[in-house]
C-alpha cells in the first residue's frame, strides 16, 4: 500500500520543499468527497503504479485508507519527472470516466511483411462503475495486414461499459516500417 501525507500549506515554496525532499504533490478527489492535498515519495510511487494489477490501488493518507485511480498527471519538459498527479477516488458503484489501457493481443501478419504495430490511442476512455472495469482492454491484431486498422466500432462489446471516445476513431494499426 502507498503511504502518502497530508499537505499543510499549498503555497509555492512549501511544495518546491516538498519535491527537494523527493515528494510528487498530488490532489485526491472524489464525487461528493472533500478534496485532499497529498504527497507521496516519488520512488514509492512510480513502483506501485508500475506494478498493480488493476486500474486501482490502494493508498493510506493519514491513517485514511481509500482506492485510487490516476486521472492525469504533469511532468516536467525536459527531464521528464513527474511533478503533479491527480488521483480520483474509485468509489463502487458511481459510474464516471476512467481510461483504460490498450494491449494487442497476438502476432498480426503485417509483422512479417515490414510492418508495425502502431497504437494511435494507448487508453481508451470509457464510462462504468469502478467494479466494471477491465485492466485492460485486449485488442486481437493477429489477422491485421499492412494498412489495416482497428476503430473503437470494431472492438468486442464490453459488458456494462460505454466507450466515451467516437465510434470512428483510431485504436491501433499496423504501418509499414521505413
Amino acid at each position: 500500500m502507498l503511504e502518502g501525507i497530508v499537505r499543510e500549506s499549498t503555497g509555492k515554496g512549501a511544495t518546491n520543499a516538498l519535491r527537494r525532499d523527493g515528494y510528487l504533490i498530488a490532489n485526491i478527489y472524489g464525487k461528493g468527497l472533500e478534496n485532499i492535498n497529498a504527497a507521496f515519495k516519488m520512488n514509492e510511487y512510480i513502483r506501485t503504479v508500475r506494478n498493480k494489477e488493476t486500474l486501482a490501488f490502494p493508498v493510506n493518507i493519514a491513517g485514511k485508507e481509500m482506492s485510487v485511480v490516476v486521472q492525469s498527471y504533469e511532468s516536467q519538459a525536459v527531464t521528464g519527472n513527474l511533478l503533479h498527479v491527480d488521483l480520483m477516488v474509485a468509489q463502487p458503484g458511481v459510474v464516471t470516466h476512467y481510461h483504460v489501457p490498450v494491449v494487442p493481443q497476438g502476432d498480426a501478419i503485417g509483422l512479417k511483411n515490414k510492418g508495425l504495430v502502431h497504437l494511435a490511442k494507448r487508453r481508451l476512455r470509457v464510462k462504468a462503475a469502478i467494479e466494471n472495469i477491465p485492466s485492460a482492454i485486449n485488442v486481437d491484431v493477429s489477422s491485421m495486414d499492412v494498412g489495416d486498422s482497428r476503430l473503437i466500432r470494431d472492438l468486442a462489446a464490453v459488458e456494462n461499459i460505454t466507450f466515451t471516445d467516437s465510434e470512428r476513431v483510431s485504436v491501433l494499426s499496423i504501418i509499414k516500417a521505413k
